[in-house]
């Protein structure tokens, strides 16, 4: 049955991730690497993953429109060519930007975590920050040209 349910969800997925509007190009196939990464190593029962699968998505949600809020007010500082051009109130509002985003961050994973918590066992709470982790190692590995990680 798990596995009937991992290949329904991972024929599913792709579907998914490309009906939401504003991914850029090649997101789309990063989240459904990593939602495909996710079912394998968190091998959820189908009762695990009608609960799991609608959290994830609002997380994933959340974190993307905290990147696009973050983008679009990173653009006046990316078009910056000095510092030295800026004055120090300016330089100051930059930086604390910066802290109120990582803040920002911080909150949604906190929020998540609790509401994860709160639905699943820790185990695969658990599970599910280290098979994060794996996922991005594995990753930095490929674009480095290493060989794949064996967690």
């Amino acid at each position: 049955m798990k596995n009937r349910f991992i290949l329904f969800f991972l024929i599913l997925a792709p579907t998914l991730v490309m009906g939401q509007p504003g991914n850029r190009p090649g997101e789309d196939k990063f989240e459904a690497k990593k939602i495909a990464w996710l079912a394998t190593k968190l091998n959820l029962s189908s009762e695990e993953a009608k609960t799991f699968w609608p959290i994830y998505n609002d997380y994933t949600r959340e974190q993307q429109d905290l990147r696009k809020e973050r983008f679009q007010k990173m653009i006046s500082f990316r078009k910056l060519k000095e510092i030295d051009d800026l004055n120090d109130t300016e330089i100051q509002t930059l930086i604390v930007n910066d802290f109120d985003f990582k803040q920002k961050e911080l909150n949604v994973e906190k929020k998540y975590y609790n509401k994860f918590k709160s639905s699943l066992p820790i185990k695969i709470v658990g599970k599910f920050y280290r098979a994060q982790e794996t996922f991005k190692k594995e990753l930095l590995n490929q674009f480095r040209g290493g060989p794949p990680n064996r967690p």
